[in-house]
């Protein structure tokens, strides 16, 4: 593998590339001779060096991935000008990397490809760091799914998921290194008063005597204990953490990689109900958004009491009705799937602590309000989090409510503020012929 980084076009690319800074304007200080050789030599020399070696690095795990793959084509990224880069936005890579992923053997000790993504990961370029990274969706999935079926079956020879949870004790160590044995924490204000901008800027004779307001404190995540196994105790916060370093490098993640995070949340819910669209509207609840069509939350009168008169004379009783579970058509249950709604899965209903669910509600929240987000992303987070939301409230779980609830509102707005903006752009007359514009005549003075 390491011979191809030095093949003859790889030597040809570097000649080309010096030749090319040599032949540059020789008056332009930041590549003169002066600062090639000698004292002033050695930054730029430096940079040429390891960035000769980032992309060395980036071809050895590139064409090491598609000789693993069986994959001639993964081979012709190693040629781009940018091979992690190419590699990470790849839609063929992608493909085969999950397909390899998920099949049924995959995740054990001697998986290749999991021994591919460890070392990728250990690897010191960011890019190639990234694309580790992308596949984490799919891999804590397949992870959580697997576990949860092979604890309630009493399948024996079921395969390990060392691979997999190698992967995850990586990301969690460099985590672990990088928070540095201190917890993550977040300042609220004094809300005591009116606004943030009522702090005094200097201390009055007659405020001096009180007691300055302090702003209290939050515990996001508590320091982080390094771990060398995953335990069944310590699997949430592994996956967790892993999650929540995934989160922050999410604006670099490819949409591939986010619809994979809101598919498999959604599994993880396991709550098709007609209580994930309770607070829909009729004109934001698009029909994308729905399997079948009949998954409105209307399509069971029955179970659920829809009318807004009923919901205004009943009070706290029917309210709390809501939450019974209920026998539908067919000897279905409202915490079970709607008809009609069973659709080919990856994963499985999977235990939901609050402290899995806060990295990805994190991650939901980006994908639904990100501007820069395709609608296929927005609309997969969408369902995503109303799953969450439908779990949340059979498990009583009043953080994941009252989370859950405020990104379906957030979700809601954005989508009606964006409506009238589409409606009004395609809005035409089909009986009437549009007329060419001329155009505008614009005098420019001499």
């Amino acid at each position: 593998m390491q011979a191809a980084a030095g093949s003859p076009s790889s030597s040809t690319t570097t000649t080309t590339t010096i030749a090319s800074i040599a032949a540059a304007d020789p008056d332009d200080d930041s590549i003169s001779g002066s600062n090639l050789g000698g004292s002033g030599g050695a930054p730029g020399a430096t940079a040429i060096q390891s960035w000769w070696e980032s992309i060395s690095k980036a071809r050895s795990r590139i064409l090491s991935l598609a000789s693993l793959l069986s994959s001639p084509d993964l081979a012709l990224l190693a040629d781009s000008d940018g091979p992690a880069r190419s590699l990470l936005d790849s839609p063929a890579a992608s493909a085969a990397i999950s397909a390899a992923l998920s099949a049924p053997s995959s995740g054990t000790g001697d998986d290749p490809l999991c021994h591919w993504l460890y070392d990728t990961f250990q690897s010191s370029d960011p890019d190639l760091r990234l694309v580790a990274l992308s596949f984490l969706p799919l891999l804590s999935g397949l992870y959580l799914s697997r576990v949860v079926v092979s604890s309630t079956t009493a399948a024996i020879n079921l395969p390990s998921l060392a691979g997999f949870e190698a992967v995850l004790l990586a990301v969690y160590a460099a985590e672990v290194k990088a928070r540095g044995g201190k917890p993550v924490l977040v300042s609220v204000p004094d809300l005591s008063l009116p606004s943030l901008y009522h702090y005094p800027r200097q201390p009055t004779s007659s405020s001096s005597a009180r007691t300055p307001p302090r702003p209290s404190v939050g515990v996001l995540s508590p320091p982080l204990e390094p771990q060398i196994a995953v335990k069944s105790t310590k699997r949430a916060c592994i996956v967790a953490v892993a999650l929540d370093s995934y989160y922050k490098n999410i604006s670099s993640m490819p949409s591939r990689s986010k619809i994979d995070l809101c598919e498999f949340v959604a599994e993880w819910a396991g709550q098709d109900c007609p209580c994930r669209h309770e607070f829909d509207d009729d004109d934001v609840n698009p029909s994308a958004l729905s399997s079948s069509p009949a998954a409105s939350a209307s399509s069971w009168p029955h179970i659920r009491i829809s009318s807004q008169e009923n919901r205004e004379i009943g009070g706290p009783a029917e309210e709390m009705q809501k939450l019974r579970i209920r026998e539908g058509p067919n000897g279905n249950h409202c915490n079970g799937e709607e008809e009609g709604s069973r659709v080919l899965r990856r994963g499985s209903r999977v235990p939901l602590p609050w402290e899995l669910l806060q990295p990805v509600l994190r991650i939901l929240g980006h994908c639904l309000l990100a501007p820069l987000n395709p609608q296929e992303v927005r609309d997969s987070a969408s369902m995503a989090v109303r799953c969450v939301y439908a779990r949340a409230s059979h498990d009583l779980m009043p953080q994941a409510i009252l989370a859950s609830h405020s990104l379906i509102k957030l979700d809601g707005s954005s989508r009606k503020v964006a409506k009238p903006k589409t409606t009004s752009a395609n809005a035409s007359k089909p009986n009437t012929p549009s007329k060419l514009k001329k155009p505008g005549v614009f005098l420019v003075p001499r």
